[in-house]
């Protein structure tokens, strides 16, 4: 009973409230997103990071990606590798810095920071130099261009820690089987690495013994490879027990014309893809991208005659994942239709200097890339979440 104000008597539990229906759910085995809609997501934001060089934008978007992996990753070793993929990023930013001061800059520029001795070339090393006076220009163009392709990286890194590399697997037609069993081992075998260095790291550290130096390099490097050599061998040894490799009997015919179709539809889609990402090809990118799509998976799909292999609980694509992966996308094409539309914008220029500025559409555009914060499953628990998967 309760009482006249409406409160559950003692020892009358009302049980949980149920979640809003607008709030995400909890994670689980049927309702994960698919591998391939944590990619699109990213290569979206990939995407829209290749179309500028503003330092604002290209932070916005860091921003982004490490807001939704931090919200929405997992417990599970690949879900470690964006810390990895953040540092390569800052690597790839002071290397580039570095080839700007020593092998100098077609950027021209007038306020001189330091010179460096100038090494004397022969003649036909014309345009090329190795030392010099280095400026303030030169180096900001070479932040901007290495902050860009730091960003793409971070973007797949942040794809690589939310995506399942075993799901992504289980959503690849039958055709390209074998490449993605590669593919997938590949991508696990660096954070297993990572993670295997860390623990050794940690158990060095307790025994109050160094971390750093060549000596403690090479005693952690040793059990390092030992395992991942173990893991190799397991995972040879699961491949060839469930018969990897094993393929059905087709016609020849069939064979050299999926051959074609393949690798014409993949060479499509890389000069249509290059198109889109480059300001001069904008006009026949869209087209040929989608003729070598269509071409690509007639070829799959005829290739796949040869596979054998049966799936089991297939990702099925819901409107949580067709909302994750259109938000990339839409990302994507906004940003494409504002290097259009304001160039300016989207690179400041640096020859005179000025101070970049964030433009306030494309800003909010990019803010599109955290609605898979708020409507991807969230796992409740990282490692229960894993064993579930």
């Amino acid at each position: 009973m309760t009482g006249a104000t409406g409160r559950a008597a003692p020892g009358q539990g009302t049980g949980p409230s149920p979640a809003p229906a607008w709030r995400a759910p909890a994670a689980t085995r049927s309702n994960a997103l698919p591998a391939g809609a944590w990619w699109l997501w990213a290569l979206g934001l990939a995407t829209a990071a290749s179309r500028t060089t503003n330092p604002l934008l290209l932070g916005l978007l860091v921003g982004v990606a490490g807001y939704v992996v931090a919200a929405r990753r997992t417990d599970a070793p690949w879900a470690r590798s964006y810390g990895a993929f953040i540092k390569i990023g800052l690597f790839v930013i002071g290397v580039r810095l570095l080839f700007s001061v020593f092998l100098g800059s077609p950027v021209p520029g007038t306020h001189v920071l330091f010179t460096l001795p100038e090494v004397p070339l022969p003649d036909w090393a014309k345009g090329v130099r190795i030392g010099g006076r280095v400026t303030a220009e030169q180096l900001l163009f070479a932040l901007y261009d290495g902050a860009k392709l730091a960003t793409l990286l971070i973007c797949v890194g942040a794809a690589n820690s939310l995506a399942n590399p075993a799901r992504l697997l289980k959503s690849l037609p039958g055709a390209l089987y074998e490449a993605g069993v590669a593919v997938v081992v590949a991508m696990t075998f660096a954070p297993n690495m990572v993670t295997d260095v860390v623990r050794l790291r940690t158990a060095r550290r307790l025994r109050g013994r160094a971390t750093g130096g060549i000596g403690a390099v090479l005693q952690i490097g040793l059990p390092v490879l030992e395992g991942a050599l173990e893991r190799s061998v397991a995972v040879a040894a699961s491949m060839d027990a469930r018969g990897y490799g094993r393929t059905a009997q087709v016609p020849a015919a069939v064979r050299h014309t999926t051959n074609v179709l393949t690798l014409g539809g993949l060479l499509g889609v890389c000069a249509g893809t290059y198109g889109l990402l480059a300001a001069q090809g904008a006009v026949y990118g869209l087209p040929l991208l989608i003729a070598g799509l269509a071409a690509a998976m007639a070829g799959l799909r005829l290739g796949g005659a040869r596979s054998v292999r049966t799936r089991y609980r297939p990702d099925r694509w819901g409107v949580r994942a067709w909302l994750v992966a259109g938000s990339g996308a839409a990302v994507a094409v906004a940003m494409i239709w504002a290097g259009s539309a304001d160039p300016a914008a989207l690179h400041p220029g640096v020859v005179p200097l000025t101070a970049p500025v964030l433009p306030l559409w494309p800003a909010a555009a990019v803010l599109i890339g955290l609605l898979p914060a708020l409507v991807a499953p969230v796992p409740p628990s990282p490692t229960g979440f894993e064993e579930q998967v």
